[in-house]
């Protein structure tokens, strides 16, 4: 944070834009999923998987990831969490066993033909799909999952703290995040990215970076760092947010994703 957003308010509203250390020294003491209170008593809880495979970049965080997810899941009881890294499971038959899937990938996965149909199938039925970061950076020459998705990644100018704008405190994985937010991250642009094809939750404050970095593509000034949208029946969910280890550890992001999740689980 620069010196000029910095502040010494200690109140509740001032605990919304607290820098990073600063929250891991407030939360010591405070598990890895903290923020996972018992708040779900359906059962069974919806089944989620969390698929992570890697046919690019391979994110350090996505093994702790894994854990945290799962975590949320036990201690809110909202969802029960299977993790896989086996492409197999993306289609008709293993999808069947599952309410929602959530994507931490990268590159062109190695599904066939048939799998994408039934991944797309399994969406547009009704279920729900959350993709988290780089589920953006997948998939290039599928462009119907890029359509589904709402868009693909397109550079990180920025991997440093940043404002987020809260553009909407209704939807249950934003309610708790205040008008506004900061946090350390690494911050993604879009493209083949259109406002008006998706329900925007969360955008980049660009007053809190560099707009002038050469990595910049957008001539707009339109960072959206998450959003909703309608695929059929199904309900898609998409967060830029999730590169580093400590926002995975951050309360505000574990509830974001349980949030999120009862979402696109119908809620």
């Amino acid at each position: 944070m620069s010196a000029r957003r910095r502040r010494a308010d200690s109140s509740p509203a001032s605990m919304a834009r607290v820098s990073l250390p600063v929250l891991a020294l407030l939360l010591a003491g405070v598990s890895s999923a903290g923020a996972a209170q018992r708040e779900c008593t359906t059962r069974p809880a919806p089944a989620v998987l969390y698929f992570t495979y890697s046919a690019g970049f391979k994110h350090e965080v996505v093994p702790e990831s894994e854990q945290i997810l799962s975590k949320l899941g036990e201690q809110s009881g909202c969802f029960r969490v299977t993790v896989s890294h086996d492409p197999a499971v993306l289609d008709a038959a293993h999808l069947a066993r599952y309410d929602a899937i959530v994507f931490y990938t990268t590159g062109e996965l190695p599904i066939d033909a048939r799998q994408k149909r039934d991944l797309l199938a399994f969406v547009e039925g009704g279920k729900g799909f959350l993709g988290v970061h780089s589920a953006s950076d997948t998939f290039y020459q599928w462009p119907q999952y890029g359509r589904m998705l709402g868009g693909y990644f397109d550079e990180h100018p920025w991997n440093e703290e940043v404002t987020v704008k809260v553009e909407d405190r209704a939807n249950p994985a934003t309610r708790h995040l205040g008008a506004s937010f900061d946090i350390a991250d690494e911050i993604y642009q879009f493209k083949d990215w259109s406002r008006a094809d998706v329900h925007v939750l969360l955008s980049l404050d660009t007053a809190s970076v560099d707009p002038a970095h050469p990595k910049v593509h957008r001539k707009d000034g339109d960072f959206a760092l998450a959003w909703t949208r309608n695929q059929g029946k199904g309900r898609v969910f998409y967060s830029a947010l999730g590169h580093r280890p400590e926002v995975w550890r951050d309360p505000r992001f574990q509830r974001f994703l349980i949030g999120g999740l009862r979402w696109v689980l119908g809620e």
